[in-house]
């Protein structure tokens, strides 16, 4: 009776919590499954099931490819360039360094700007004519490096990965950061006195050591990159044409011609790609975690 009378109070005082979280979410994530085999529309008169035809349209779709392609190569170059800087930033950050603090805290703040206004504030700097950069660019006789950064098909989208790894390489940093600050001190003595370099420390002493942050590092930007939207949103809209279309804006296009069973479905093919590339992922990263 006790074991009961202690388990019925945390049930009550979560209970609110979890009818909130049902309603608002499993409710609408489990409804998303029937209404992504419908042929749900804002200017049908009622709903009917249609299967899989969908999903069929979905794949024969050339512009859904294009968004594909572009989604995959935004999430590989963002995540790897990212935890790149991030690492580099946190270990010269974690020296003795004049400004460490005032420097951590720069390089941060770009994280908890709102990506919309970051994107509105890029492009202004990317106006090809007015922009600071190619105004830069002319001012110290680089003209032929001046370009259309957002409207020239072969660099705009990695004009949005340049802005993007502007905003989130801080954060990364903020992570190894903390790894860095965890590694015993010992260790790192015991391998200058063992005659390692600063190469060889880091790669067979610290690297191992901060392995948990580099897994929640790539983990969290991967996921994050493939959920791309509002950066390119503000930037291009997944303009010239499509050269920039993600998946996000993809299913954006989708929703706002009213094909709502639609564009549920290309949401679920986005959730199970998500769900499967980072599962995948986290169980062969988790394998190289070394205990602290």
């Amino acid at each position: 009776m006790s074991m009961n009378k202690n388990l019925k109070y945390p049930i009550i005082f979560a209970l609110p919590a979890l009818i909130i979280y049902f309603v608002m979410f499993i409710a609408p994530s489990l409804g998303s499954f029937y209404y992504s085999l419908t042929d749900w529309n804002l200017g049908a008169a009622s709903v009917s099931f249609i299967g899989l035809q969908n999903f069929k349209d979905m794949f024969e779709d050339s512009v859904l490819i294009i968004a594909f392609k572009n989604t995959l190569i935004f999430a590989v170059i963002v995540t790897v360039m990212q935890n790149i800087i991030g690492f580099g930033l946190a270990l010269a950050l974690n020296e003795k360094l004049f400004l460490k603090t005032t420097l951590r805290t720069i390089y941060f703040l770009p994280i908890v700007i709102s990506p919309l206004l970051v994107g509105y504030i890029f492009g202004a700097i990317y106006h090809p004519e007015f922009g600071i950069l190619n105004q830069f660019l002319h001012a110290i006789g680089l003209h032929g490096l001046a370009e259309d950064w957002l409207n020239d098909p072969q660099i705009a989208l990695y004009s949005i990965i340049g802005t993007e790894l502007w905003r989130v390489s801080g954060f990364a940093m903020i992570i190894y950061l903390a790894g860095l600050q965890m590694v015993p001190s010992d260790c790192i003595e015991q391998s200058k006195i063992d005659g390692a370099n600063y190469w060889k420390r880091l790669r067979h002493v610290i690297f191992p050591l901060i392995a948990q942050s580099f897994t929640v590092n790539f983990i969290l930007s991967l996921i994050g990159c493939l959920k791309v939207f509002d950066i390119v949103f503000a930037l291009t809209k997944g303009g010239p044409g499509f050269t920039t279309e993600v998946f996000n804006t993809y299913i954006l296009r989708a929703f706002g011609r009213g094909a709502l069973g639609y564009s549920t479905a290309a949401n679920l093919v986005l959730f199970f790609l998500i769900t499967c590339i980072a599962m995948v992922l986290l169980y062969f990263l988790r394998k190289r975690e070394v205990e602290m």
